[in-house]
């Protein structure tokens, strides 16, 4: 899913320190995340963000066909698991479920709606995609003048 509409300017994103391996990020649109290590509690690592934001993109991603079919109140849980490979520090795999109560559907309608959801997710989930693709990622460290 895109970040931003043509029409706004791009949203800034930061993360400021608040403690011994604790953050918050923050967006310029006033959103606030508690981040931190995995004994601290009330907190995200930066490895559960990353799971919850590939599980929210396939969610939002999903969401125009799945309401078309089932209803603007349609109810949807996206779980999403992987361990880390300490040893590498990479996630080598993550697993996505997509939980939906589908029962007022027969059999070829819960195929043909799955498969448009999972091609749905495969063509619009820009965080699935980039995880797929994988991505350059850049540094640079500032002295603060």
């Amino acid at each position: 899913m895109a970040d931003q509409t043509p029409d706004l300017p791009p949203t800034e994103l930061w993360v400021e320190r608040t403690g011994t391996r604790r953050y918050t990020g923050r967006s310029s649109r006033g959103a606030e995340v508690l981040i931190g290590s995995e004994n601290v509690e009330g907190v995200f690592t930066p490895g559960e963000l990353l799971k919850i934001a590939l599980a929210a993109c396939s969610g939002m991603s999903s969401d125009f066909p799945l309401s078309r079919r089932l209803g603007d109140d349609y109810d949807a849980t996206i779980r999403v698991s992987g361990a880390a490979d300490r040893e590498n520090e990479v996630y080598p795999h993550l697993e996505e479920e997509l939980v939906l109560d589908l029962s007022e559907l027969d059999t070829e309608a819960q195929a043909r709606l799955l498969a448009l959801v999972e091609r749905s997710i495969d063509k619009v989930c820009t965080v699935g995609r980039t995880l797929k693709a994988g991505t350059k990622v850049s540094l640079t460290i500032t002295p603060e003048s």
